[in-house]
């Protein structure tokens, strides 16, 4: 369909089903047909509107429980949300990808580009492009040239992970434009780690790419990396009363690097002492019982960050257990309990080289003040050390309180979310297959 009839499809409600299982509220509809719409002229204007286009979207992700437990192959539970990146695309009959992101210059390769990972490119989106190719053909799946036009409301270091969200866009386009999108979404999930950590240069672990991809609330166990456990959690959150906010405090991820690094190496410093190379089967007792040596080999913050994985882990299964049997009041409890242990165990609350900068601690304490007692929830949220705090609120407090968060760290920087069901997905297409 070209960009004309496609835009009078989406104004009509062709896509509307879509959007719902996109997390849109009803009431939403209308500016989010609006928003694809543009979208799609968008790309009318850049590469012409005669095309045959696709339209597509990938949501964020949150993660709900599990503190930087999947680098030691523990368990998490997280989330697609209804922010997203939307992209229009069509295939070339070429064997060039030109992808241009609203704001940025656009990235042009060829497929041939895509033979080995660049080093002088780590950390740029043509790598990432190159990448998601290098993974498909890997694997044997069909790829081919596209250009595409994408636009976010995934706001970037919010912890919503809109790195994930590209690299697994990239791939939802080449299954559907060229494998007829028959690529379940957890295998896309997987060639977007192997981008972001091959060519990208980002030694990230799965729960990112699959939170994106697979859409929902998941449970995963990472005991298998390889073949990761994925179970869905039905869970209502917006029917059970309750609104999720995301607060970005701000503050610069640049020179992170060391901080976030630490936290892997550290637990797995302590996993060799007990010759393993990661926490994951070691149990609280074993561990205490040889509280000295580690003390001496590997200092008291490793030990303390041992604790916090050993008990965020188990409280992962809690979590999921309270969810699963709709016990919201037992689930908020063990919110709290992983936010203080990742404050006071794992110590991701603020980086030690600028305790100056602390712009977690002190969204968590006014958060503490004006929620304590109101049936609320809020922990730390990601890597930490900056960026966002996460909390559930009772959907009769969510404005006032993002009135109040927002008075301190200014408009904007609460992010009240839904959960969305649909993972990485294409509202419109037709067979672009060659």
């Amino acid at each position: 369909m070209d960009a004309t009839n496609l835009q009078t499809h989406i104004m009509s409600g062709g896509i509307d089903c879509a959007l719902t299982a996109c997390g849109i509220h009803p009431a939403g509809l209308d500016a989010q047909r609006s928003r694809c719409g543009d979208t799609v002229q968008r790309f009318a204007d850049l590469f012409g509107g005669n095309r045959c286009i696709s339209l597509l979207s990938v949501g964020g992700r949150t993660e709900i429980g599990g503190n930087h437990t999947d680098h030691n192959l523990g368990r998490v539970i997280a989330a697609s949300v209804n922010m997203d990146i939307l992209a229009a695309a069509s295939p070339r009959e070429d064997d060039c990808i030109t992808i241009h992101s609203e704001g940025f210059s656009p990235d042009t390769i060829r497929l041939c580009q895509a033979d080995a990972p660049d080093p002088a490119a780590f950390f740029t989106s043509k790598a990432m492009i190159a990448g998601m190719v290098r993974g498909f053909m890997n694997r044997g799946y069909r790829v081919g040239g596209f250009d595409a036009y994408t636009t976010s409301c995934v706001p970037q270091g919010s912890g919503l992970s809109s790195s994930a969200a590209f690299s697994v866009m990239v791939g939802n386009i080449l299954n559907y434009l060229y494998n007829g999108g028959r690529i379940d979404n957890a295998e896309i999930a997987k060639i977007a780690q192997y981008a972001e950590n091959t060519f990208f240069g980002k030694p990230c672990g799965l729960m990112d790419q699959l939170a994106c991809a697979v859409g929902g609330i998941i449970h995963i166990d990472f005991a298998d990396p390889a073949k990761p456990e994925i179970q869905k959690i039905d869970y209502d959150l917006a029917g059970a009363g309750y609104t999720l906010c995301i607060v970005n405090t701000g503050g610069s991820h640049a020179d992170l690097n060391e901080e976030y690094a630490s936290i892997p190496r550290e637990m797995k410093q302590v996993a060799a002492m007990f010759d393993r190379p990661v926490l994951r089967g070691i149990s609280l007792e074993e561990l205490l019982a040889r509280t000295d040596a580690v003390r001496q080999a590997c200092g008291d913050r490793a030990l303390l960050r041992a604790i916090h994985f050993i008990k965020e882990n188990e409280r992962v299964d809690r979590q999921a257990q309270a969810l699963t049997e709709g016990k919201i009041s037992d689930f908020l409890e063990l919110v709290l309990e992983s936010g203080n242990s990742s404050f006071r165990y794992l110590q991701n609350g603020y980086a030690v080289g600028d305790p100056a900068s602390q712009g977690l601690s002190l969204a968590l304490c006014l958060t503490e003040a004006y929620l304590s007692g109101k049936g609320a929830a809020w922990r730390l949220h990601g890597g930490g050390f900056a960026g966002t705090i996460q909390v559930f609120v009772p959907s009769g407090l969510a404005a006032a309180y993002k009135q109040y968060i927002e008075s301190f760290f200014g408009a904007g920087t609460c992010h009240m979310i839904s959960i969305r069901q649909a993972g990485a997905c294409c509202m419109y297409h037709e067979n672009a297959e060659k």
